[in-house]
């Protein structure tokens, strides 16, 4: 399982994140289709043959955060073309919560 202040990278784009909220799910997390490695790896942790699905490359945006539905939250650190997914699902972007009114 991933831990909590992990920070990975994409293969296959510039994609980098860093996990807020761990969940099992994230085992499998993914950008751009391809599974994403901790920042650093070389060797036999990253695939030089990867390329990006043509499918989840829709991009993610610098500085905002995406959930799925087992929890999992990740933070983006660095923007790239590869869609955040879990597996073939793409994780949501997390909305802001309404702060209440002040009367």
């Amino acid at each position: 399982m991933i831990k909590n202040g992990t920070r990975l990278q994409s293969q296959v784009c510039d994609t980098q994140v860093i996990v807020v909220r761990s969940a099992d799910s994230l085992d499998d997390l993914r950008a751009g289709g391809a599974p994403m490695v901790p920042i650093g790896s070389e060797g036999s942790a990253v695939d030089s043959g990867l390329s990006i699905d043509a499918a989840l490359s829709d991009g993610n945006l610098m500085g905002k955060r995406y959930v799925d539905d087992g929890g999992a939250e990740v933070l983006v650190t660095k923007a790239g073309a590869g869609t955040l997914s879990i597996g073939s699902t793409p994780l949501a972007l997390k909305e802001a919560k309404p702060l209440p009114a002040s009367d």
